[in-house]
């Protein structure tokens, strides 16, 4: 939340003049420590912002200053986004702080921000540590080559070159997309040990459309694994996070059934468990089972 909170921090600025560190924390509901690192953060990034001590003092813009999103300049811009930490908040600040820059700035700025794409859904899972999600933020707006280590799944540790293109957030889990030796790849951000961002510029496409190029390595990827079908009947909403979770979906027919592929029975009967009771299992018999199975033992743990 971090980048949403520089930006409102800076606009209570411009609209209040001078501000206690106090006043500040009450207004963002953060500690006035917190209130202090973002201001040293907001001055880092080139912000002229400072603090007058004593009777009277505050937290204030220096006079004259634009304060005014659209005053800040590129490089400005740029630090903010580069230090925020990254979220889905970050990317919709990101965003925002494009669209505020002057027209000369706005396109090296929004080319940046493309960069950052949040997808809305996901069930809830077990956060995984992201002990690198920084450096491959960094590598991926300021558009510079990484060397990393990456266990793929099911596979050992090994050495790669990438050319970060964007970052991912979907399902609670951060991906990036880069590619390797000009093919197009998609990381599961947790499963990098090592990350080491380099100062070769990343050799990338200049524009990028994440939202579809995510979309189009997840349904590649969920259909090689795809083995276990399951014909269900279900709502127009169950149908949705159907089509968003399986491998593939084949829509209803007249009958109201349709056919959902998952690439393994565990994954089949979690997903369709989480929809229940939006969802109808009619085939294959063993998930019936399986779900039937898990519905007594939730209702005898209740009694």
């Amino acid at each position: 939340m971090r980048a949403d909170r520089l930006l409102s921090l800076l606009m209570l600025l411009r609209h209040r003049g001078s501000m206690t560190a106090a006043q500040i924390a009450g207004e963002l509901e953060v500690s006035t420590r917190t209130v202090l690192r973002d201001v040293e953060a907001l001055s880092a990034a080139g912000v002229p912002v400072y603090t007058d001590r004593g009777h009277g003092g505050g937290i204030r813009l220096l006079p004259g200053y634009r304060t005014d999103l659209t005053g800040l300049t590129l490089d400005e811009a740029k630090a903010l986004l580069a230090g925020a930490p990254v979220s889905p908040a970050f990317a919709s600040a990101m965003r925002k702080v494009a669209a505020a820059l002057p027209e000369a700035h706005r396109r090296e700025a929004a080319a940046a921000a493309q960069r950052i794409h949040v997808r809305p859904d996901g069930f809830a899972r077990v956060p995984e540590p992201e002990p690198f999600l920084g450096d491959l933020q960094h590598a991926v707006i300021d558009g510079l080559r990484v060397r990393a280590v990456y266990a793929a799944r099911g596979g050992a540790p090994a050495e790669r070159l990438l050319d970060p293109v964007g970052l991912v957030h979907a399902g609670q889990r951060w991906y990036l997309l880069a590619l390797r030796d000009g093919d197009r790849r998609t990381y599961r951000t947790s499963r990098f040990s090592s990350v080491t961002v380099l100062s070769d510029p990343a050799e990338r496409p200049a524009e990028v459309d994440l939202a579809a190029e995510f979309e189009e390595s997840r349904t590649s990827f969920r259909t090689a694994l795809a083995t276990v079908p399951v014909t269900v009947r279900a709502t127009p909403d169950a149908w949705d996070k159907l089509t968003m979770f399986a491998a593939r979906v084949t829509p209803p027919g007249p009958d109201g059934a349709g056919v959902a592929v998952f690439r393994d029975r565990d994954q089949a009967e979690w997903v369709l468990w989480a929809t229940l009771p939006e969802v109808t299992v009619l085939d294959p018999p063993e998930i019936r089972e399986a779900l039937r199975a898990k519905v007594d033992a939730a209702a005898a743990a209740l009694d």
